[in-house]
């Protein structure tokens, strides 16, 4: 079942991509005592992730932490060296945490995977975007399979 306003973010390991190589982090690290936004996308390098869905996050950064985000996240079903290097692509500088969930196993517990086997993807994530405060949702919006409204940066600006 897809996660829901009101439920806790699951437990999970994670890494983190970054310039000095992969960080193990977890989703108590990541989501305590915090008010995150995390967006999750298809892929990394992909045409509307890395044309459209990450640099809004990348340019609504400020308005985001005015709004009251102490952490943008990004996530792929993507290794951290992916992740890290795209993040360095795409000029992140720091502003968005790119989150690698390589297997797949904390997208399936937020119950947002996208079987893409027959595109030779395998599992991926669904495209959408939560708000947690101190570990509980209380925004999420997933896509509709093509579309790119609901999980936009300005979307979540809406919400905060």
């Amino acid at each position: 079942m897809t996660i829901q306003v009101g439920d806790a973010i699951p437990s999970a390991k994670l890494m983190q991509g970054t310039p000095d190589g992969p960080q193990e982090t977890s989703t108590e690290a990541l989501f305590g005592g915090k008010t995150v936004v995390l967006f999750g996308v298809p892929g990394a390098f992909t045409p509307t992730c890395s044309a459209k869905h990450l640099p809004g996050f990348v340019e609504n950064f400020d308005a985001l932490k005015a709004k009251g985000a102490d952490v943008v996240a990004c996530m792929a079903v993507n290794d951290a060296f992916v992740m890290a290097a795209w993040g360095k692509d795409q000029g992140v500088d720091g502003k968005v945490v790119m989150i690698a969930d390589g297997s797949a196993d904390f997208t399936k517990k937020l119950g947002l995977e996208l079987d893409l086997t027959a595109r030779g993807l395998g599992i991926r994530c669904q495209r959408f975007a939560l708000v947690a405060k101190d570990g509980k949702v209380t925004h999420v919006a997933v896509e509709a399979p093509g579309a790119f409204e609901v999980s936009r940066a300005e979307a979540v600006l809406g919400a905060l």
